[in-house]
């Protein structure tokens, strides 16, 4: 496999930004997304969905799904994952009312369902900003839910993947809770770098438990910027990847082009991953 076979984005970034916002569900333009990133050589692309207009998401109709499925094959996409923006926006383990949790854990089956019908195999769980775990009440209600889904998620061919603030240890307890087969880690580069995390002692606590990776640069305790003007040691992260043999995907989260050049931008930092994943063997 080539290792432009690997990096894919985040559905949005060939979009104009929406509302100002760095990362939403394209509405307007998400057909397009396929055919540029086609013409640009992008095969990957990351689903990104929002709580609002949840269940208008072409990704939980049935004719979504089949426009979906037709714009995949007709320029050669393929769907991997999804970021659930949704569950950060309203998560069901911090619910207070059980009418409000039952809702929120029925839009998770949904979800699950919907990522069957179109090829995506991995969701992404945001337990940041608010969907941060904030007490073991919280952890518990969220594990003991998705230990209850696994064999649902199984069938469906659905991996569960979190996008966590915890240090390197909580992530590593936390993550020891749950199936290996079938629960993992999304790394985020840039989250880590905000935070100001060791690479190495991040994949020393669970490397191997990494299902997908967000490539991109934020300041110290600061913002997303574009590659290599942040905090993010791209080059000590790759080492660890290919230090692991990690042959999962990477997936382009990066900043928005400031000239709304947003594939050329793309382009650029599919070319710096590549050269990442070509020096470190990842």
């Amino acid at each position: 496999m080539n290792h432009s076979d690997r990096v894919g984005f985040m559905q949005g970034r060939l979009s104009p930004l929406i509302d100002g916002r760095i990362q939403a569900f394209p509405w307007v333009y998400w057909q397009d997304e396929f055919a540029l990133a086609g013409k640009y050589g992008m095969r990957l692309m990351e689903w990104t969905l929002d709580q609002d207009r949840l269940y208008e998401n072409p990704l939980l109709t049935v004719e979504g799904q089949s426009t979906i499925n037709a714009l995949c094959e007709l320029h050669g996409i393929l769907l991997p994952s999804l970021t659930g923006d949704c569950f950060m926006q309203a998560p069901f383990w911090k619910a207070q009312r059980e009418e409000e949790r039952v809702a929120l854990q029925r839009d998770f089956r949904a979800i699950a369902r919907a990522c069957a019908n179109v090829g995506i195999s991995i969701m992404v769980l945001p337990l940041v900003d608010n969907g941060r775990l904030e007490n073991r009440a919280q952890e518990d209600a969220l594990v003991f839910f998705l230990e209850s889904e696994a064999a649902s998620l199984v069938k469906l061919g659905v991996q569960v993947a979190f996008e966590s603030d915890f240090n390197p240890e909580d992530l590593h307890r936390f993550i020891q809770r749950l199936d290996a087969s079938m629960f993992g880690i999304n790394y985020d580069i840039g989250n880590s770098a905000a935070l100001g995390f060791s690479p190495a002692k991040e994949f020393a606590a669970y490397g191997s438990r990494i299902f997908n990776v967000h490539v991109k640069d934020r300041v110290l305790g600061g913002t997303t910027v574009p590659l290599g003007m942040g905090n993010a040691d791209f080059e000590a992260v790759f080492f660890e990847l290919g230090r692991l043999g990690y042959s999962g995907n990477y997936i382009l989260q990066t900043a928005r082009a400031t000239d709304d050049d947003h594939a050329g931008a793309l382009r650029s930092y599919r070319d710096n991953v590549i050269g990442w994943m070509s020096s470190h063997g990842a």
